[in-house]
């Protein structure tokens, strides 16, 4: 597997919290010293492992928050 760096430059928010202290948060996250992008996936204690995520540019979470705005959820 290909070695990556990574910093979270900002930590935004917690979306939730798994019962093993595993949460899902939204970063902006710095990628093998790059810019940094929005970053939502699932990290454990201290950040020191993670989950698989998904990683937007502003442009992609521009996005992301105006068809949130126009969908209407079921429970």
């Amino acid at each position: 597997m290909a070695e990556f760096s990574y910093e979270i430059v900002k930590e935004l928010g917690v979306l939730s919290e798994g019962s093993g202290g595993w949460k899902k948060e939204l970063n902006l996250v710095s990628w093998n010293g790059k810019d940094p992008k929005y970053d939502i996936r699932d990290w454990g204690p201290d950040h020191e492992k993670m989950g698989k995520g998904v990683t937007l540019t502003t442009v992609d979470l521009k996005a992301l928050k105006e068809l949130l705005a126009d969908i209407q959820l079921e429970d």
